[in-house]
C-alpha cells in the first residue's frame, strides 16, 4: 500500500481496496454494456429509454470515477484497461445482438442486481474494517444504482 491520508492502518486500507477494485471491475463492465444497450435499443419504448439508458451510463461513469479515486485516496491503485474487465468482471457476457426494448431492460436488471450484489458485499467490509467514507461512497452507489434498477423492473411490470 502506498501512503495515504487516511487514518487506517494499512491492513484495513488493503482489505477494503481488495473488496473496491471488484467492484470497480464490474462498474466498468456495466459502463459498457449500458451503452450497448442505449446504442442498440429498438422498439414502442425508444423514445423513453434510450435517453434513459444514456443517463444511466453518464451515472455509472461517475461512480466509477468517484470509486478509483476512493481506491486511489486508501493507497492501491485502480485498475480498469478493457483487458483487465474483460478477464475480471463477475458480470455476465451482454447478448449484443439484442435489440428490443424490453429485453434489453430485463437484462440490464439483472446486471445491475449482480452489480449491486457486488457494491452491498463491499460496503459490509468497509463496515467491518469501520470506513465511514467508503461505506458512504457505497451508499451512494447503492441509492442511485437501486433507484435505476426500480426503473427498469417498473418499466418490465407494464
Amino acid at each position: 500500500m502506498k501512503s495515504s491520508p487516511s487514518q487506517l492502518s494499512a491492513a484495513a486500507r488493503k482489505t477494503i481496496c481488495d473488496a473496491l477494485l471488484p467492484v470497480l471491475t464490474d462498474g466498468i463492465d456495466l459502463h459498457s454494456q449500458i451503452k450497448v444497450a442505449h446504442w442498440n435499443i429498438k422498439g414502442p419504448q425508444f423514445a423513453a429509454l434510450h435517453p434513459l439508458f444514456d443517463q444511466f451510463a453518464t451515472d455509472m461513469q461517475a461512480q466509477n470515477d468517484t470509486l478509483a479515486e476512493r481506491i486511489l485516496t486508501l493507497g492501491s491503485l485502480a485498475v480498469g484497461t478493457a483487458r483487465h474487465v474483460a478477464k475480471n468482471s463477475r458480470l455476465p457476457e451482454y447478448p449484443q445482438e439484442v435489440t428490443k426494448d424490453l429485453e434489453h431492460v430485463r437484462l440490464l436488471a439483472e446486471r445491475f442486481g449482480a452489480y449491486l450484489a457486488g457494491v452491498h458485499a463491499a460496503r459490509e467490509v468497509a463496515l467491518q474494517q469501520k470506513d465511514d467514507d467508503t461505506v458512504s461512497v457505497l451508499t451512494d452507489i447503492v441509492t442511485m444504482f437501486e433507484k435505476h434498477a426500480w426503473f427498469l423492473h417498473a418499466t418490465m411490470a407494464g
